[in-house]
């Protein structure tokens, strides 16, 4: 992983080195990192430019207002939650110094563009931004989990019921990553399709 302010790694380097942070903490990526990763997200492939994405970045005081709002969704779903637990709720935004969310703000009728088409762009986005934070010599972990389907949290950030949250990008110093023995090998899950011979393995 390149160090804080190093140049920019290869693009297939960053691709085949890129690995989820177990573990986040300080520093969190400066203004201009962060503005690079949201230009590369912007990149991600948009079948009929819908540009169905939103990104929301939150980073200090907001951090704790979203974690109030996490807790508020828990309290809502499940009555009679110990103040315990809601504070463990609220306490899961602080995992990283800076979290980027990346929401499908889709059309579900739209005449021509499918649904999950839009949804899929919105995935694109959040690993281009995961790469480029990478790049950059930032770690980063992309979580979903029940906020995200949760209409709650949905309306705290501005969101409409039917959008997708398709990430919570925790980010900052990568402390510990992956190891890298978990990679999966591309060769146990890729064929080489014949339409005679119905499938080979590659």
């Amino acid at each position: 992983m390149l160090t804080i302010g190093a140049k920019y790694m290869d693009a297939i380097e960053a691709l085949k080195t890129r690995s989820s942070a177990v573990k986040i903490g300080e520093p969190g990526p400066p203004d201009d990192v962060i503005a690079t990763a949201l230009e590369a997200g912007a990149r991600a492939p948009d079948h009929g430019m819908l540009r169905p994405w939103k990104f929301i970045v939150v980073r200090g005081p907001a951090l704790d207002r979203l974690g109030d709002a996490f807790a508020r969704a828990l309290e809502i779903r499940e009555p009679g939650t110990s103040a315990a637990e809601l504070e463990r709720a609220k306490q899961k935004i602080f995992r990283a110094p800076v979290n980027i969310i990346v929401a499908a703000t889709v059309e579900p009728d739209h005449p021509k563009i499918a649904e999950i088409e839009q949804v899929v762009s919105a995935g694109a986005a959040a690993q281009y931004i995961t790469l480029s934070l990478h790049a950059q010599g930032f770690g980063c972990r992309w979580r979903t989990g029940v906020a995200a389907y949760d209409a709650t949290v949905k309306a705290a950030l501005g969101l409409k019921v039917h959008d997708h949250i398709v990430g919570f990008l925790y980010v900052g110093t990568a402390l510990s990553v992956t190891p890298e023995h978990t990679r999966a090998d591309h060769r146990g899950f890729t064929e080489v399709w014949n339409s005679e011979a119905g499938g080979e393995q590659s």
